[in-house]
């Protein structure tokens, strides 16, 4: 059976591409993730990791779909491996049956996380020189009803609700959250 993985970084962009490729290839299940692919802790890719069976072929559309790094990309086809299954790359044409194509298949992920490591540098970059000449400082405050906070944190610090109840209620992550707690106190 030929199984398709799609990701793409964020819930907006779109899988449309991807999609139609596979299908044009002939596969008959798709697992799709839209979360960032830096780690390899993706629902839908576990899922399809458990999935596939012996004498089963994962497609991707290219390997920077699959994994961002070499040692997780090489992981992850290893672990294909042992169940007996194939991976195929489109874009690389990549096919881990072959001796030839298990080479290329880490020199195309050493290249994708140099690529990946470059445009991280250039973003790092880009915000110190916009910092450097006052055009960039960062995300603005969430607003948070002051009243809200003021009653929140006394029910919080008497222990009659949670942090994480908390930070629901005001809308905030646990850094922004604990950042303004140190503030407060």
């Amino acid at each position: 059976m030929k199984v398709g993985y799609i990701r793409v970084s964020t819930v907006e962009q779109n899988t449309a591409r991807q999609e139609v490729l596979l299908e044009e290839l002939g596969v008959s299940k798709v697992y799709i993730d839209k979360m960032s692919g830096k780690s390899a802790d993706r629902p839908k890719l576990k899922e399809m990791l458990e999935f596939v069976r012996e004498g089963d072929m994962v497609v991707v559309e290219s390997i920077s779909r699959f994994a961002r790094n070499t040692r997780d990309l090489l992981e992850l086809v290893d672990m294909l491996t042992e169940k007996g299954v194939e991976f195929i790359s489109k874009k690389e044409n990549i096919d881990t049956t072959t001796p030839a194509g298990k080479f290329m298949l880490t020199v195309f992920a050493a290249v994708a996380e140099l690529e990946r490591g470059y445009i991280l540098d250039r973003q790092r970059e880009g915000i110190a020189i916009a910092k450097s000449e006052g055009k960039y400082k960062g995300r603005p405050p969430k607003k948070i009803d002051e009243d809200l906070w003021n009653e929140l944190y006394a029910r919080w610090k008497n222990g009659e609700i949670t942090a994480v109840e908390f930070m629901r209620k005001v809308g905030l992550r646990k850094s922004a959250f604990y950042e303004r707690v140190k503030m407060v106190r």
